[in-house]
């Protein structure tokens, strides 16, 4: 007879993925619409909803995706980046961080480990600058709203912005500011409770495994309601941003030609920054309204690396200057990416 009941893990598992957070934020902004402007609440609604229905299938890609590598364990071919000459650990961090589709929290104990051994931190670096800022389910949303090329300049600004960290620690690797660049006890816990999740071989073929195929349905699950609930608030956001922001304010703030936008883009990226799958839609009002693909591009990057998730997992591991230098490097890599995708766009 099958199982009917549900483990306390099962349980708490299916209510952390139904808790408040963004579901409740948008609920309480469609109620704040309803009670001060009623005629705008059926557009925001409709508006919202059928760009869902348009990401629907970018959504479902990208889920599906994540899901089969996850199953697989295509998280071991990180552990190939790590090893060999320090050039080629850090372009091949870079590449995997800006291509890989596993969050922050889960690369901690790897990092941790890696770290704590000795591994090079201008290849760590690299990955940790990158992994952020791009995934398989991201691109699949970015490009569906911002377009392919804005996507693959995003791609290629992120595995560009690795290795600029990466060498960039590598040549200042023997100066204070990267010496001893770990905590006293560096946290090797994560929000996603991972454990060895970068041993054994990849298995593609997996569905006849119980154990892969329960993590494919875990993994589409979460990312499904994980997706639909951040692009949901993104988009009911975006809505009200085309309906109550005047176009003129954000074209004088980030319009226009030169550095300023773009540099405005980058400082507002950090603090503003959801995450980088609901500042797709963001990004797609603010480009309506005149700011400018430079600005744009730098708002995604300097954002994505500044984000509350990928801030924390290298700050719960390295000293303040360490910190610090990541913030910085993310910060010049996003005012390159933004003036390079200005001149090129």
């Amino acid at each position: 007879m099958a199982e009917t009941t549900q483990s306390p893990r099962g349980l708490t598992a299916n209510l952390a993925r139904w808790r408040p957070g963004a579901w409740a934020v948008t609920a309480a902004i469609l109620v704040g619409v309803g009670l001060f402007d009623l005629p705008q609440f059926g557009p925001t609604v409709i508006f919202a909803g059928t760009a869902l229905i348009h990401t629907a299938p970018f959504i479902a890609f990208a889920v599906l995706a994540v899901a089969y590598l996850k199953a697989s364990g295509a998280e071991n071919l990180l552990a190939r980046a790590f090893e060999g000459n320090p050039a080629r650990m850090i372009v091949m961090a870079a590449l995997l961080g800006g291509l890989s589709p596993f969050c922050s929290c889960e690369v901690i104990p790897f990092i941790a480990a890696l770290l704590a051994v000795g591994a090079p931190l201008g290849a760590v670096m690299a990955f940790w600058l990158a992994s952020p800022l791009m995934d398989p389910a991201m691109f699949a949303i970015t490009s569906g709203t911002l377009g392919w090329d804005f996507a693959l300049a995003k791609t290629l600004a992120a595995i560009g912005i690795g290795m600029f960290g990466g060498f960039g620690v590598m040549l200042a690797a023997n100066t204070p500011l990267f010496a001893d660049p770990l905590r006293e006890r560096p946290a090797v816990g994560g929000c996603c409770g991972v454990k060895k999740p970068f041993s054994g071989q990849p298995a593609w073929r997996f569905w006849h495994d119980s154990d892969r195929n329960e993590v494919f349905r875990e993994t589409a699950i979460d990312n499904a309601l994980f997706l639909t609930k951040w692009l949901s608030l993104a988009y009911v956001v975006e809505a009200l941003m085309l309906t109550y922001v005047p176009a003129d304010w954000i074209a004088g703030v980030l319009g226009g030609t030169g550095l300023m936008p773009i540099l405005l883009g980058a400082l507002v990226g950090a603090p503003a920054y959801l995450n980088g799958y609901a500042a797709v839609p963001l990004v797609d009002a603010l480009l309506a309204q005149g700011m400018t693909q430079g600005a744009a591009m730098s708002f995604v990057i300097a954002g994505g690396v500044s984000c509350i998730p990928a801030a924390i997992a290298v700050w719960a591991l390295v000293k303040p200057r360490v910190f610090a230098a990541y913030i910085g490097f993310a910060l010049i890599g996003a005012i390159i990416a933004g003036l390079t995708w200005q001149a090129v766009a």
